[in-house]
């Protein structure tokens, strides 16, 4: 199964038969069967056709809507998966301050303990790169979250723990690119940048993933509600934003698969982006990365990070809707 990224500006997504097309100038770029399609990503100025979209709402497929330089603006999506039982589970356990706290623990505990194996990993390889003083701030408040006592005192650690571990990160990157820490909006350098665009594509995948499974994704138990914004997609986020965005964009930052001229700085915003071109290179690297196999400690088989999204929301789903304990994603290098 694969996800189209449509990024040719002018470029038409239209449908044959049960297969979907997309062409521009009379040029077919690509011609693919449907039922091998799993998500369609559609940047900027690209035409649909009414015809292919019933085809992928036929079909399943939901369908993400994105600026040209990747902020996402919605997702068509079918109505024929909605899970009621799993939704009233949802409902229920949101008003279970004892259910929420302690799976706002695992999913921090996680985060956090990621984040320190990523460190680690970088310092075994490069044993050079004086890392040992974020590594010992965030090992000791990793033990600290489990014995928080409610979600302010989670949301302190994590901050504290983000701090050190942005710092570390700046040290890890081995190339002329400058990073003084994270920044979301506006990202005013390649590497937030880079950042900012692969949590985007994590949290629309995940979305679409809960939403498709039947789950309400904008009713979370870490996030707050806030309107317009998937909560529980962006509380699933937490435990893959080190191991996969951050992992990922260290790896094309240090590899030198970017440059300073892929990038340009969008004046009304105050934003860099990458360009066209850098960005089709971009999601090429990203496929190559999300689907690639690799070991996990707790599978009985090779899983790559889709498949390992869907076991975090089925181990959810039975969370929910049958009491067991949620287990995290734990990143082990």
């Amino acid at each position: 199964m694969a996800f189209v990224y449509v990024t040719e500006q002018g470029a038409v997504l239209k449908k044959t038969g049960e297969r979907l097309l997309v062409e521009k100038d009379e040029e077919t770029l690509l011609d693919i069967p449907a039922d091998k399609v799993e998500g369609v990503l559609v940047f900027g100025n690209v035409q649909f056709t009414t015809q292919a979209a019933q085809l992928l709402l036929n079909q399943g497929v939901e369908m993400a809507l994105f600026t040209r330089h990747g902020r996402l603006l919605g997702q068509l999506t079918s109505p024929f998966t909605k899970n009621i039982t799993l939704r009233q589970a949802q409902y229920a356990k949101s008003g279970d301050p004892r259910f929420a706290l302690a799976f706002c623990k695992a999913i921090i505990e996680a985060k956090v303990s990621n984040s320190l194996e990523l460190i680690r990993e970088f310092s075994h390889n490069h044993p050079e790169t004086a890392l040992s003083e974020e590594t010992s701030q965030i090992a000791t408040l990793l033990p600290r979250v489990g014995e928080a006592l409610d979600l302010s005192r989670i949301l302190g650690l994590e901050g504290a723990s983000s701090h050190s571990y942005f710092q570390a990160f700046g040290k890890m990157i081995r190339h002329s690119f400058n990073f003084e820490g994270r920044i979301r909006r506006p990202a005013p350098d390649p590497v937030n940048a880079l950042l900012s665009l692969g949590y985007t594509m994590l949290y629309n995948e995940i979305c679409s993933l809960l939403d498709g499974m039947g789950f309400d994704p904008y009713l979370g138990f870490y996030h707050q509600p806030r309107y317009g914004h998937a909560t529980l997609a962006s509380d699933l986020m937490e435990e893959f934003r080190s191991p996969l965005t951050d992992r990922f964009t260290l790896g094309v930052v240090n590899n030198r698969i970017f440059q300073e001229g892929d990038f340009f700085f969008h004046q009304p915003s105050g934003a860099m982006y990458l360009n066209d071109d850098a960005r089709k290179r971009y999601f090429v690297e990203y496929e190559r990365f999300i689907t690639r196999p690799m070991s996990e400690a707790d599978e009985t088989d090779e899983a790559n990070f889709r498949k390992l999204f869907r076991r975090q929301a089925e181990r959810l789903n039975r969370a929910l809707t049958k009491g067991e304990e949620y287990r995290p994603y734990r990143f082990r290098w």
